[in-house]
């Protein structure tokens, strides 16, 4: 008998028999296929039965009617086995009706003379009709299994595809020709620009003349909800929008447009193909991590070596700025004394000088804070002599400003590494120096405020750039792009590196009056007591216990 027909399309899987419920509906053509298809089954269960009775017309005059029933319902079971249910029923009346007109007496008549073999009808029908059915069951199942073997390699399929993408575009093509072979039907996906805004991603010829609604398409992506056909969200669409949810966020949407309207309408096609989006944003989002992993770990080996670099450099540059800065200060002190021109040449060697050996010192210590060879030597110090020693260094650099330190009365001791704390002072006084005119005022202040101390640098100056103000503790980051001020924009990045490695904060803003802010805070701690005190307190300890015991006494 020859198999019945069946459509394979392009790669398509092979539609499954009846008694699946899960199959695709298929095109107006394509059932009337299947219509004929299953007339034709008919049609070769009734030849079964015709076969079967010429067959068994010679054998009637040496076997007995028993085995003649048994080769009928041997034809029946046959029957179920190839084309199911229906057939083997048909297969079943014919078969008893074949048996009654040819095989009983009165022969060809479909008179009975023998009551009995009433019986041997309804017994032949019944074990026809249940074995027929047990058969098609069996078969059904059969099918149904080996459908379900094709969705899962199917899925794994697109997974191993998938997990090979390693970039967009692959993702996007490989997710799309996957739908379109298994559900018959134009795939496009859509990708957030960095403004959130869907743009249609194409995958290939096969997804051309789809036309997406973008607002549709924006409101799934923003509401993770799928939108379009067979949804509660604008069902007179033909196209399905679904979200491509991944673990963290949503990475877009994926537009699908069947063939056959139906088919999006099966529950278990439906899972299927949310199923589908769930791998194709996985990739998405896998493949994002990958970008931003190579992304980071070129930014790593980037800085590794501007500072191992940084470092070479500045070591080589430290001993010559040294001695250029020694001899600048021995060619002012020269007897007999030089003229006036020289004396300010000399003058200018020497900060020039001081300012390049500044320079490099802020070079060395950034690449020394990257590596993490800054150790901290904490010692419970007063903030007054930090801030003294600071503003005594920096009293050249702002003898052309006024300069206010406001620093609370009754301090409590702090526990910090004076030299760097002193450090970052002296940078953020230099900073306001530079940066503000002849004449600004500059307030180093200090105080407790709540339970945190808290130390500001202000100035009357032009302030910093709107919008500037955490960016410009980065690495080589200025306030001003075109300033022509000097420095390469490495003090506040090493002033937040110290601070922060006391437990501290440090911010910056612009003052309502006018004029920039840096403010940094330190954990307050418990400052040891005095040692008069904690003296005191054990002499008026010792007395108290005395007292009580000549009490009891």
């Amino acid at each position: 008998m020859p198999r019945p027909a069946a459509r394979v399309d392009r790669g398509k899987s092979e539609p499954l028999q009846e008694g699946i419920p899960a199959s695709p509906p298929l095109a107006d053509s394509e059932l009337e296929e299947r219509r004929h298809s299953k007339q034709l089954r008919y049609l070769w269960a009734a030849v079964a039965c015709g076969a079967v009775t010429m067959l068994c017309m010679p054998l009637a005059e040496h076997f007995d009617r028993s085995n003649i029933v048994a080769i009928f319902l041997l034809a029946v079971v046959l029957v179920a086995v190839r084309f199911g249910r229906g057939p083997s029923a048909l297969a079943a009346v014919l078969s008893v009706a074949a048996f009654d007109f040819f095989f009983v007496p009165p022969r060809f008549s479909f008179e009975v003379s023998d009551v009995q073999y009433l019986l041997t009808f309804l017994v032949m029908l019944a074990v026809g009709l249940i074995t027929g059915q047990l058969t098609a069951g069996l078969r059904s199942k059969a099918r149904l299994a080996a459908h379900r073997e094709e969705r899962a390699g199917s899925l794994y399929a697109i997974s191993r595809e998938l997990s090979a993408a390693m970039e967009i575009d692959q993702v996007v093509q490989v997710g799309s020709q996957a739908i379109e072979r298994t559900f018959r039907a134009r795939a496009v996906v859509m990708l957030p620009d960095k403004q959130g805004l869907l743009t249609t991603i194409p995958a290939g010829p096969w997804d051309a003349g789809l036309d997406v609604e973008v607002g549709v398409a924006q409101w799934a992506f923003e509401h993770g909800k799928p939108a379009g056909f067979s949804t509660d969200t604008l069902t007179g669409s033909d196209v399905l929008y679904l979200p491509l949810r991944a673990p963290s966020v949503t990475r877009g949407v994926l537009a699908v447009k069947a063939d056959n309207r139906h088919l999006l309408s099966i529950p278990e096609q439906r899972q299927l193909l949310d199923t589908y989006a769930a791998l194709v944003a996985a990739a998405l989002e896998r493949v994002h991590y990958v970008g931003v992993a190579q992304e980071a770990l070129l930014k790593i080996e980037s800085e590794r070596l501007r500072n191992s670099l940084l470092a070479a450099v500045s070591h080589d540059l430290r001993t010559p700025l040294t001695v250029l800065q020694g001899l600048a200060e021995v060619l002012a002190m020269n007897h007999p004394p030089l003229s006036a021109a020289q004396l300010e040449a000399a003058e200018l060697m020497q900060d020039e000088a001081r300012r390049m050996s500044a320079l490099v010192h802020n070079l060395l210590d950034m690449a020394r804070i990257e590596r993490g060879e800054v150790k901290l030597h904490l010692e419970w110090q007063p903030f007054e002599e930090v801030a003294g020693a600071a503003t005594n260094a920096t009293e050249q650099i702002l003898k052309k400003h006024e300069v206010h330190v406001s620093i609370a009365q009754d301090l409590p001791l702090i526990e910090i590494d004076a030299t760097l704390i002193a450090r970052v002072l002296v940078n953020l006084l230099e900073n306001a120096a530079k940066y503000t005119p002849a004449g600004s005022k500059v307030t180093l202040a200090a105080a407790v405020v709540g339970d945190e101390f808290r130390v500001s640098v202000t100035d009357t100056g032009p302030g910093l750039p709107p919008g500037r103000e955490d960016e410009i503790f980065e690495k080589f980051t200025r306030g001003n792009r075109e300033s022509n001020t000097r420095g390469v924009g490495l003090g506040l990045t090493i002033c937040r590196a110290i601070v922060e490695s006391h437990r501290g904060k440090m911010i910056a803003g612009n003052q309502p009056g006018g004029g920039a802010m840096f403010s940094f805070t330190l954990p307050l701690g418990s400052p040891p007591e005095p040692a008069a005190e904690v003296a005191a307190q054990e002499y008026e300890g010792a007395r108290k216990c005395a007292v009580t015991e000549s009490s009891s006494r």
